[in-house]
């Protein structure tokens, strides 16, 4: 086992001894607490909020590796996630989701089941990529973005007369740790396609929670999460 591997596996057993107790009933549901999808360690349990983000298969390009190879290979979680998102602010790729009746798909499909499945916080639909705001109810996160890639998966290849892969395969997730992170990373979602030059104030995007605030004009950009 690499030394990486061998942190992530004893961050993750350090985790499960102090920061939550074993529940039985959550893992009757599947949710796993504590685990590993390979290199990162992640929280998963009922009540938990959660930030996701997952993009368009192609909006880091193969034919433009040269560009974004080196950031995989920033060691530093955080830090590699924020520089690759900056990247995906670039809008490059075929942006599906540019197009207003795919972008609607998306939303509406997360709303759905808006207190239902799970309660959504904040949101945002980026033209290559999404961020998403959660709180975890009764279902586990794997299976809500199982869910939601392949249903609008299905939807937008018909509606856009496409064929083959939408989504990257893995998503990227962050569980909220107090009001303050929280705060932070509603901002954050939704000041997106200010931060990529999209609009000039977050309510001005159609895709996005930001236009059900009234606050904005109060707000300033806020720093990375």
């Amino acid at each position: 086992m690499s030394p990486a591997r061998r942190n992530v596996f004893e961050t993750i057993r350090d985790k499960r001894q102090w920061h939550t107790s074993p529940d039985p009933e959550a893992a009757k549901l599947g949710f796993r607490g504590w685990h590993s999808r390979g290199y990162l360690p992640h929280f998963d349990m009922p009540g938990v909020i959660q930030m996701f983000n997952y993009r368009l298969a192609d909006a880091m390009p193969a034919s433009r590796r040269h560009e974004w190879a080196a950031l995989l290979d920033i060691k530093d979680e955080l830090k590699r996630r924020t520089k690759m998102e900056d990247y995906l602010d670039r809008g490059l790729g075929s942006c599906e989701l540019r197009d207003p009746k795919a972008a609607s798909i998306v939303e509406e499909n997360w709303l759905h089941f808006d207190v239902q499945d799970y309660r959504v916080l904040a949101w945002v639909v980026m033209p290559n990529h999404v961020h998403l705001l959660v709180e975890i109810w009764q279902k586990p996160m794997t299976e809500l973005l199982q869910s939601w890639k392949g249903y609008t998966a299905r939807r937008i290849n018909r509606i856009l007369g496409r064929r083959g892969k939408l989504w990257q395969d893995d998503y990227w997730d962050r569980y909220i740790r107090d009001e303050a992170h929280y705060r932070k990373v509603v901002h954050y979602v939704e000041w997106n396609p200010v931060k990529a030059g999209l609009v000039k104030t977050p309510e001005q995007w159609p895709f996005s929670s930001a236009r059900f605030r009234d606050e904005y004009n109060r707000l300033k950009p806020p720093s990375k999460p």
